[in-house]
């Protein structure tokens, strides 16, 4: 072999070896960070914060996914309900809480709200929070009371109109979506109903049955059960199509008024400061225990539309509701005391 065959052959293994070297190191790195990551995530159990008081349809979503996260991380996963002031008091922690995985936050459309509504907050509702994934959306229905003998939109809005200024909707609270909805409606049909605040879905929902109260922007989840009894008659679906739970209520649009659309949601959030990787990592994890068909069908079941989204898919979504709940309470003046 000459020396100038030897150095060449000596430089190409060179140069392979820095190549390989070149691919592998990035590789071990990324590795290395994801190992770190995990190992970080799984030296604690797992705290999932509610925001509202236990036994409501969130509470029930966040129960039956943290049972299978617990199973699949081989971990406790704890709820912890932690409600008050619109959502804003368990949001204002969990802002505030270390984005290492061990608190996450179960929320509603509250949270896209409660920028708009409250003058005064300690967070930031979008730069405090990454979205983890939209678990599940269910659609408003507008109820009213049987005593009424009206089974169609066209028949209420003729209703409403006939008697400006006696009508009354209920909603679980001021800011609330179902709140907001029934002021949109008053806008769009151009009708007048009083708003009456309580203190939850089940007071309002029990006065909607004992007719002190006329209607009621609900969650469907809330009143699916009074649906099938007779107890309160539905008259349309918030949504761009029909539900699978309850086929034979028609949406809005087919009822004759389009372009209104509203629901209630429920997704996980996590403080900013955590990570993308292991954002990513829970997210694809509930993702994947969301599309298990016993889960479906359990959502399905309480009157949802299973979305299961991606923090990207999630992002997008929250931040064209914060948008269109904005413009709602700029345009109806309402307001939280």
């Amino acid at each position: 072999m000459t020396t100038t065959t030897f150095l060449t052959s000596t430089v190409r293994r060179a140069l392979l070896g820095a190549a390989v070297a070149g691919c592998v190191v990035p590789m071990v790195l990324s590795t290395a960070s994801a190992q770190t990551a995990t190992t970080k995530f799984n030296a604690a159990p797992v705290k999932l914060v509610v925001p509202y008081a236990a036994g409501g349809a969130t509470d029930i979503v966040a129960r039956a996914v943290s049972e299978k996260m617990a199973t699949l991380w081989g971990k406790p996963v704890v709820v912890e309900n932690k409600p008050g002031a619109g959502t804003t008091l368990a949001a204002s922690q969990i802002a505030r809480m270390p984005g290492d995985g061990s608190t996450l936050y179960m929320t509603t459309s509250a949270h896209t709200i409660s920028g708009s509504i409250y003058k005064k907050l300690d967070f930031n509702p979008v730069t405090d929070f990454t979205p983890v994934t939209m678990i599940v959306k269910v659609p408003l229905v507008l109820v009213v009371r049987p005593s009424m003998n009206v089974h169609s939109l066209e028949g209420f809005l003729q209703y409403a109109k006939a008697n400006p200024d006696k009508l009354s909707f209920a909603s679980p609270g001021n800011g609330t979506a179902q709140h907001l909805t029934g002021e949109m409606f008053n806008t769009k049909a151009k009708v007048r109903m009083t708003h009456v605040p309580y203190r939850g879905d089940a007071p309002a929902i029990t006065d909607l049955m004992g007719g002190s109260i006329d209607a009621m922007f609900a969650t469907l989840t809330a009143v699916l059960p009074h649906i099938a009894a007779g107890k309160l008659t539905a008259i349309a679906l918030a949504n761009d199509k029909r539900v699978e739970k309850v086929p034979e209520i028609p949406t809005f649009a087919e009822a004759g008024m389009n372009n209104f659309e509203a629901a209630t949601w429920f997704g996980i959030l996590a403080p900013a400061s955590m990570p993308a990787a292991l954002r990513d990592s829970i997210s694809q994890d509930i993702r994947a225990v969301v599309a298990q068909p016993d889960m479906r069908k359990k959502l399905i079941d309480l009157g949802g539309e299973v979305v299961n989204s991606d923090p990207a898919g999630f992002q997008q979504f929250m931040q064209a509701e914060t948008a269109k709940w904005a413009d709602i309470i700029r345009t109806s003046g309402a307001a939280v005391n």
